[in-house]
């Protein structure tokens, strides 16, 4: 039986998101003019493409309600959207809450995307077990395929208070998922709560995790683990700065400055590194490009892709409320498409494409 919403993804999440997020913006809050970012964001452009998710989208498959929506290209072709805290009825906060669900885009072409199924056909269900009891639930990080087997990241307990999080595999395109291991809520001070991970074609994946509370400043620490060993905790490799030099194997240490993190995006793609991010102070949703894993993001630029606006005042790059970010399959430097979602009131919450242009590499 599933439990009854909890107070606290109603209220008062929607006031980390309006008020933490700046809905109520000024004209500073306006402009994403942080020391880290890029000293000339206007040459970036933004288009929203559709709504992915909502009533007239996503209804049909009881899932009227949701958000975050990480893309991920499944072994078979198809894309399918890890959503977060799902529900049907009237609005955000009603019944049938689910936490994760996937929905699939069966012929996943950029210009064209559209959900036509989920895994659970006409009932979108819960990937894995989670009866919301005492008000937890289980938040995806990332979902990201390597060879003919996708993996899942979940962060496990109530919202921003991390108990630990576990990791999954699936071996038929999403619909059944095996539990391998997990991770202490408390690991490196809890900056390791929050993961995305980076295929690599050296062999390992390139992980970097936050604290998975957008109140807190957390370090972004970056790890390494070999791609067949994925589901093992003992081979996660940290990169650390010790006796005068970085290597692999030292103690983490933080590798850009200490902030408030929203969700992460971590993504090998055009020879490259693009992570995404929500920044939390100011407000927006920001991309790096790097060659390496290992490279300064110090000093790397940060780019302002997504600016946030009030509702009724949205145009090109400007969104009410935006959060998530995650880079959608089959995008290029040149043709950078996001799943950014949007939660303003319990009628707005949903997953949106947008298309992002003139992203310096």
């Amino acid at each position: 039986m599933t439990a009854a919403p909890r107070p606290l993804h109603g209220p008062s999440r929607r006031t980390l998101l309006t008020a933490g997020l700046g809905v109520a913006t000024t004209a500073a809050g306006l402009t994403a003019g942080a020391p880290h970012a890029s000293a000339a964001p206007a040459a970036i452009t933004g288009t929203k493409i559709r709504n992915l998710t909502g009533p007239a989208e996503t209804g049909r498959f009881a899932a009227p309600w949701t958000d975050l929506g990480i893309p991920v290209r499944c072994p078979d072709g198809t894309m399918l959207f890890v959503c977060g805290d799902t529900f049907d009825g009237a609005g955000v906060g009603g019944p049938d809450w689910r936490a994760p669900v996937g929905l699939r885009a069966r012929h996943p072409d950029l210009n064209s995307l559209v959900i036509d199924d989920s895994v659970g056909g006409s009932h979108a269900v819960g990937l894995v077990p989670e009866g919301h009891e005492n008000g937890t639930t289980a938040i995806p990080s990332d979902v990201f395929t390597v060879g003919d087997t996708m993996y899942m990241h979940l962060m496990r307990g109530v919202l921003y208070q991390t108990h630990h999080s576990d990791f999954w595999r699936s071996t038929d395109n999403g619909e059944t998922w095996e539990y391998l291991c997990l991770w202490p809520g408390d690991q490196y001070g809890g900056q390791f709560q929050q993961k995305t991970y980076a295929v690599a074609d050296d062999g390992y994946c390139y992980v970097l995790s936050t604290v998975f509370n957008r109140d807190i400043p957390s370090d972004l620490l970056l790890h390494r683990v070999r791609q067949d060993r994925l589901g093992d905790p003992a081979a996660y490799e940290p990169w650390g700065y010790a006796n005068g030099a970085w290597a692999w194997g030292n103690y983490p240490t933080m590798i850009t400055a200490r902030r408030r993190w929203g969700e992460i995006c971590f993504r090998a793609m055009g020879g490259k590194y693009a992570l995404t991010w929500l920044n939390m102070s100011p407000l927006g949703i920001r991309a790096q490009v790097f060659a390496l894993p290992t490279s300064n993001l110090f000093t790397t630029e940060e780019q302002v892709v997504i600016v946030p606006t009030t509702p009724g005042n949205e145009s090109g790059n400007a969104v009410a409320s935006p959060y998530g970010g995650f880079i959608v399959p089959g995008s290029t430097f040149s043709n950078l498409h996001l799943a950014v979602s949007q939660w303003y009131d319990d009628q707005n919450y949903r997953v949106m494409q947008y298309r992002i242009n003139g992203l310096a590499v």
